[in-house]
């Protein structure tokens, strides 16, 4: 089960209904997304601290919160800039940031409600700021392209681990999580 980040992202696209538009509109509030990053880091970490579990993650004596706070600016700024038009280069970092969340132990259940956060401040700022509805909408969108690639990586990792410690096939295992969630 090996993912192709250029493949999922195209995907992703549709699905959520990403346009031309928006992406003429992201690019065209870069310097904005730039400005309001480290506010939107502070809603997104702080949020994550109050959680004992994260908080231990995120503190684990090697600078790790500092460096993630970097990234996450980087990361949120990448949103409005598409890296190269929002294509193989951006889906590969998308990718890759997925993995780094597996590896470090962030997992979906902790992503999730604190973008939901990320979302709610920064619909407050687009909104003090002036800024379009259709901004916000755009917004939302590569949010959830970026969310589902954190969500893929958990699943593509744990599958791959599972397939890799029993041999099994990926057709089995698949009928397997299938009846396991029929019996739920």
């Amino acid at each position: 089960m090996t993912l192709d980040p250029h493949k999922f992202f195209s995907i992703l696209e549709k699905r959520v209904g990403l346009t031309s538009e928006d992406k003429e509109l992201l690019k065209s509030q870069a310097d904005w997304g730039l400005e309001v990053a480290p506010n939107m880091a502070e809603y997104f970490y702080d949020y994550l601290e109050r959680d004992p579990e994260m908080s231990a993650i995120l503190h684990d004596g090697s600078g790790r919160i500092h460096r993630l706070r970097e990234t996450f600016i980087q990361w949120f700024h990448e949103m409005f800039t598409g890296m190269d038009n929002w294509g193989d280069a951006y889906a590969e970092r998308r990718w890759k940031i997925g993995l780094i969340h597996v590896r470090i132990g962030i997992g979906p259940q902790h992503v999730v409600p604190a973008m939901a956060t990320v979302i709610y401040e920064v619909g407050k700022r687009l909104k003090n700021d002036g800024k379009s509805a259709d901004l916000k909408d755009a917004l939302g969108r590569i949010c959830m392209i970026d969310l589902a690639f954190i969500e893929q990586a958990y699943i593509e990792v744990s599958s791959s681990a599972v397939l890799k410690e029993t041999g099994w096939s990926e057709g089995l295992f698949k009928r397997l999580i299938s009846t396991g969630a029929k019996a739920m």
